[in-house]
């Protein structure tokens, strides 16, 4: 697919506040122990519109936890300052929502109301907080109050499963509190990641409210977002899992959203060099804990390899890194390889492919 397919004047800024502007219309979904600083800042390097950060606990935020506390830093300079924050009590979701505003001079909040792990919404937080409706809707005007001037959103699901669909619901009550969008996940809580993304209700949405609407779910390459956008008139895209590992998903989305090129894969060398740099960030960032630098890039260096001839024996190498050096010694072997010859075209979408990553 083409932006030849695509009505040009679909493709605009999503305002975010008076002030903050989108673009590309495509955001960085907030991942629990993903979008730290160090992965943030290789996104938006990329060209990410907007990078949220890891969710925190409105209680986490107000009972002073230092490991939340440690969730919520931004890196120097970094801005837009988005931060993610869940929870089901108003009360509480209002005041958190104050003290990130003085505290830390955030420009931008997202409410989870999407997460599906069962831990979260046996508590009645992420996907289960929208079932109580009237709740849902003192939570959301609680954080709208207490941010502005700062723009709120919120992220949800469809529901919390076949027989339980909240989404419509949700997006009457964003735009009637005032947030600026929301973001809706293709997929039922009950359905955690798996099948395909109902990008239909995503349609839905979007016709049923005049805020914007960005849709999230089965988002690997630059064409399955272009798709999304052209099969469901959402206003832009939130991408998740298919980042791991692929910032270059960013970089294709703005050269196709700026007309200033096509989608590519990257060179070894420039993927080798964002493993170096992205270790690099994450030693900085854990300076303190110089251990869990370590431990995070055995993550991330797992999906940096997919694709890579001989991945599976990189990824066991990868458990085994603590120091650079041992980073470096496997950087080595990687810039002697190539793709495997089934690695994914990012010029082709994967919407009709087994989505089961």
């Amino acid at each position: 697919m083409t932006f030849a397919t695509l009505p040009s004047a679909r493709f605009a800024p999503i305002p975010l506040g008076p002030e903050i502007r989108i673009w590309p219309p495509v955001v960085l979904a907030p991942m629990a122990g993903v979008t730290n600083y160090p992965y943030r800042k290789i996104c938006k390097d990329y060209g990410a519109g907007l990078c949220v950060s890891e969710m925190v606990s409105s209680r986490g935020i107000l009972e002073g936890h230092d490991r939340t506390w440690k969730l919520a830093q931004f890196g120097l300079g970094e801005r837009p300052r988005s931060i993610q924050i869940f929870g089901c009590d108003p009360i509480a979701m209002g005041e958190s929502a104050t003290r990130l505003r003085e505290e830390l001079d955030i420009d931008h909040i997202d409410i989870n109301f999407g997460c599906p792990v069962p831990k979260i919404t046996r508590k009645g937080m992420g996907a289960a907080a929208v079932v109580d409706s009237q709740n849902f809707r003192k939570v959301v005007r609680a954080v709208v109050r207490a941010a502005e001037p700062v723009p709120v959103t919120i992220k949800v699901r469809i529901g919390m499963s076949d027989d339980l669909i909240t989404f419509r619901e949700a997006g009457r009550v964003a735009e009637g509190e005032g947030c600026a969008y929301i973001a809706l996940h293709g997929r039922t809580a009950k359905q955690m990641y798996s099948g395909k993304a109902r990008w239909e209700f995503i349609r839905e949405l979007k016709e049923l409210v005049k805020i914007p609407v960005l849709g999230n779910g089965d988002i690997f390459e630059a064409p399955d977002a272009l798709r999304m956008i052209r099969d469901t008139g959402c206003d832009g895209v939130v991408i998740g899992r298919g980042c791991l590992g692929n910032p270059w998903l960013f970089r294709n989305l703005k050269r196709l959203f700026d007309g200033t090129g096509e989608a590519n894969r990257p060179p070894i060398e420039e993927l080798v060099g964002v493993m170096r740099e992205h270790f690099r960030l994450l030693v900085s960032h854990y300076s303190q804990t110089p251990r869990s630098a370590a431990l995070m890039m055995r993550k991330f260096g797992t999906w940096y390899v997919r694709g890579l001839q001989g991945a599976a024996m990189l990824r066991t190498r990868f458990q085994a890194i603590e120091v650079e050096e041992d980073l470096e010694r496997i950087l080595e072997e990687v810039l002697c390889l190539g793709y495997e010859s089934g690695f994914r075209d990012p010029n082709e979408g994967t919407r009709d492919l087994r989505l089961n990553e």
